[in-house]
């Protein structure tokens, strides 16, 4: 070959080299895997109108404790250290403006409502001890605080119905062990007690009738997991003065009987009428109820990989993503909560949160016959605590911090106490396989957005999720872990349980959670319409000397609160929806569907005392 092909081969492999590379850079928007719309694309959309849902800042909360504190007129001692018989605030918290001053400042360019606290605040040095809540304003500077109890209320709140605080429980724990020394032989030869060797779970709730404040405190193991350790022992206490040393234990049980007092207790069972049963004592460790792992790790598992990193940012209070947008917060009572949720730009729902969390037991020892614990009273949002990147959230997740000011004299920080994060389903969000006339195959990948937090409520740890479907579809989920509470297992026990160990029973009980949803479907005029089916009987039209069990479609509007109230239990229509006041072309309302997936189990009688403060629950 000579020079000159040579040269004009060359020249002809670059030309086709040049060309190939332009063809590739003018298609590289064709094969990009990740799509225009990044976090830093993202960012630019959000906006500062979420702030109106905002959490208190530290700062603010310094502010209106020192607000009160100069002008409520009487001593505050922190409630941390508080005695029942001193004034304390017991929290603060924001107060959420009127939805329809919201409305306003978010849709029509009104003027912004103005930032308020929310003050609770135990008055228990006075001439009538009472709860008394308070709206402070406006922030950050407050200058005036208006009481609301009795617009809230229709009352006065009396001081017993306040919450058991922190420095209350500590002092039932003082008490309880300085009773003790009533039944010093009973304890030790049974129990082997040496002041530090139980641990305790109170009941709720304290008593039977308004005024009543007594409570039953189980005893347990002072181990790892010691829920799952009973001992058999229950002591009543009677707390309801404001001067503690008037506190007195009025009933003690053991291994089913019930006694007088300890000193009754320490009588018998040196008289040998105490029938016992010796409990094997546990390895600090909780042995069987450990966290630690019963086999070696299986080494790391499949990781959480965004290869076009964030696809959602995070900015203030406000989540954006390619199709959703809402502003969260975290109730200290009730939890987490979300405002003004978007999808594709258009408001679907202006609030979705938590309100409770209701346990009913059974079991035929004291704390476990009576308890009903409403996890709102203990406040779910003040016990979410930090997450565990790879455990409770992704290691990609973007992990927020909650501010609290519950029981104490300064705001507590919990970091990383909220994650956001996108996660694939892991089933096709769509797919079909052809195989009829022709042959194809089309299909999407499911993914959704996750704001997730986890509350420890004693026992439990309930994981709360909130995750966004690319449909349009939310869920709300909370999933139970953590341990059971048990009860000693004597007895007829396992009619109210199954057993769990030697001489733990697990005990039976229920779960009902309360959420507040309000939908705004194209505005705020929604109606809920339910849908149903029913069989009609036909001659068939093409043989009339046959019949056809022919289905068809009942649509009702249910117009009043009475037709939209169902009773658990209640037969219900099979779709309820609520509607938007306009009718897409073909005449359809456009609508979200409320679907139920969980069950529950009965409610407690209504003819029960409590029953009037959960009845949410039938």
């Amino acid at each position: 070959m000579n020079a000159k092909a040579l040269l004009v081969i060359l020249v002809l492999a670059l030309i086709t080299i040049l060309a190939l590379v332009c063809i590739l850079l003018a298609r590289k928007e064709e094969f990009a895997p990740c799509g225009a719309d990044s976090e830093v694309s993202l960012k630019r959309q959000h906006n500062d109108q979420s702030l109106v849902f905002a959490d208190l800042s530290a700062e603010e909360m310094v502010l209106v404790r020192k607000y009160l504190q100069s002008h409520l007129k009487v001593p505050l001692v922190d409630a941390y250290h508080a005695d029942p018989s001193h004034n304390s605030i017991y929290y603060l918290d924001v107060e959420i403006p009127p939805k329809e001053e919201v409305l306003k400042f978010l849709d029509h360019n009104g003027p912004c409502p103005h930032r308020q606290a929310l003050a609770v605040v135990y008055f228990g040095n006075q001439t009538v001890p009472n709860v008394t809540e308070y709206v402070v304003g406006p922030l950050p500077r407050p200058t005036y605080h208006r009481d609301v109890t009795m617009q809230k209320y229709g009352q006065v709140l009396f001081y017993h119905k306040r919450p058991v605080i922190g420095n209350e429980y500590e002092q039932i724990h003082d008490v309880v062990l300085e009773k003790f020394l009533e039944a010093p032989t009973f304890l030790k030869q049974v129990f082997g007690h040496n002041g530090s060797n139980f641990g305790g779970l109170t009941s709720a709730p304290r008593g039977f009738q308004s005024g009543d404040r007594v409570t039953w405190i189980a005893l347990f193991q002072n181990v790892k997991g010691y829920f799952l350790h009973p001992v058999g022992m229950e002591v009543l206490l009677n707390h309801s003065s404001l001067n503690v040393s008037h506190w007195s234990v009025t009933k003690v049980f053991y291994n089913g009987q019930y006694y007088n007092s300890l000193a009754e207790l320490e009588r018998k069972f040196k008289e040998k009428h105490v029938l016992v049963t010796n409990v094997k004592a546990v390895t600090p460790d909780g042995a069987f109820s450990s966290m630690y792992p019963r086999v070696a790790p299986l080494g790391t598992g499949p990781l959480h990989y965004e290869p076009c990193g964030k696809r959602y940012s995070v900015k203030n209070n406000q989540v954006v993503s390619l199709l959703w947008s809402f502003a969260y917060r975290m109730d200290v009572n009730r939890g987490p909560q979300i405002y003004d949720i978007r999808f594709r730009k258009q408001r679907i729902a202006y609030e979705l949160s938590v309100q409770d969390a209701m346990s009913v037991y059974g079991s035929n020892s004291p704390g476990g016959m009576l308890t009903r614990y409403m996890d709102g009273s203990f406040g779910i949002g003040r016990y979410t605590y930090s997450l565990v990147q790879g455990v409770d959230c992704p290691y990609s997740a973007t992990y927020l911090d909650t501010v609290y000011f519950f029981e104490n004299w300064e705001p507590e920080v919990q970091k990383n106490s909220i994650c956001v994060f996108e996660q694939n389903v892991d089933v096709p969000f769509r797919r079909h396989f052809s195989n009829l006339q022709s042959l194809y195959y089309g299909g999407l990948p499911a993914t959704a957005l996750v704001l997730r937090s986890v509350a420890t409520m004693g026992n439990y740890d309930y994981v709360w999720d909130f995750v966004f479907h690319p449909n349009g579809a939310i869920e709300s989920k909370v999933r139970a872990t953590g341990y059971i509470t048990s009860a000693f297992l004597y007895g007829d026990g396992l009619e109210y349980g199954n057993r769990v160990a030697d001489h733990t029973l697990g005990t039976i009980h229920t779960h009902f959670i309360n959420y507040k949803v309000d939908l705004d479907v194209g505005g705020v005029e929604n109606s809920l319409i339910a849908n149903d089916m029913t069989f009609e009987t036909i001659k068939a039209p093409w043989s009339p000397e046959n019949e056809i069990h022919r289905m068809k479609m009942v649509k009702k509007v249910l117009d009043t609160e009475d037709k939209a109230a169902f009773r658990l239990h209640d037969k219900m229509p099979r779709y309820i929806y609520f509607a938007a006041k306009d009718a897409n072309k073909w005449g359809h309302k456009r609508g979200y569907r409320i679907q139920l997936i969980s069950f529950a189990g009965d409610h407690l009688p209504e003819t029960d005392a409590m029953e009037r403060s959960i009845s949410w629950g039938r």
